[in-house]
């Protein structure tokens, strides 16, 4: 009798998941993913009109959700939060700021705003939810979105590119720190998705040209290619995977 493997699980019973930035996009779309799974997923954010709708949303399909408002840029606030309503077994980090510009051009204002959000509220957020697992003692997966802008440079994005090379450096430190607790740390670096963030993007002929001559498969992303890729992440299904970025790049990279 051959001794067969079995196909780790995607589900999420059990589960607390913690999704920053989660009101639209990116971040709306891992939370509908990981609340399917099974996971009770809290949808945080800045906005909690739109973060209601979308819990109410959530529950009427059955799963479980609920919103909190939380500023990522605000560190003492996520502080307090995470250590109030965690500890969490899950986090994606989907909040982000992106100011495009010539590098020449870059202002004081505009590199400051989006290395608080992108490195600096990304990198606490990550650690306090960490720290919530050591204390409790259970393992997790930590995931920031990241961008293929983390591997290439981009067309007017020095200090995008820079915000998230930033990321992919912490990301790989703390999965050699957090290792030991069995806690994982990774990203996920997708391609141009069409979300509120790149609407100024699209709406510019000359950098949809770029886009589509760059991207292998012929398209431009949206979010659903991106929930599978988050569960993947989220689940025992990638038990063994730390340290490292999920491309959801359409082949960007690939040259």
């Amino acid at each position: 009798m051959i001794d067969l493997p079995s196909t780790p699980s995607f589900s999420l019973a059990g589960k607390k998941v913690l999704v920053a930035g989660a009101s639209s996009g990116i971040g709306l779309a891992s939370a509908v993913a990981l609340a399917e799974a099974g996971g009770e997923v809290v949808l945080a954010a800045r906005r909690t009109e739109k973060l209601d709708e979308a819990v109410e949303a959530i529950r009427a399909k059955g799963f479980k959700a609920s919103a909190l408002q939380l500023d990522i840029a605000d560190v003492l606030e996520v502080q307090v939060s995470i250590e109030k309503h965690g500890p969490f077994d899950v986090l994606v980090n989907s909040a982000g700021l992106a100011r495009h510009s010539a590098a020449v051009d870059t202002t004081p204002e505009d590199f400051d705003a989006v290395m608080n959000v992108n490195v600096r509220g990304a990198y606490f957020v990550t650690k306090c939810v960490a720290k919530g697992l050591i204390a409790a003692g259970r393992s997790g997966s930590l995931i920031n979105m990241s961008s293929q802008m983390a591997h290439v440079g981009g067309i007017d994005r020095a200090v995008y590119c820079a915000s998230k090379f930033a990321v992919e450096g912490f990301t790989k430190a703390m999965a050699l720190e957090f290792g030991p607790h069995k806690i994982r740390v990774n990203t996920i670096c997708p391609t141009f998705i069409r979300t509120p963030l790149t609407e100024q993007t699209f709406d510019n002929p000359d950098r949809v040209q770029w886009i589509e001559e760059k991207i292998k498969l012929g398209r431009t992303g949206v979010v659903e290619d991106i929930m599978g890729a988050v569960l993947y992440l989220a689940s025992d299904a990638s038990a063994l995977v730390t340290g490292t970025s999920l491309l959801v790049d359409g082949g960007w990279t690939a040259d």
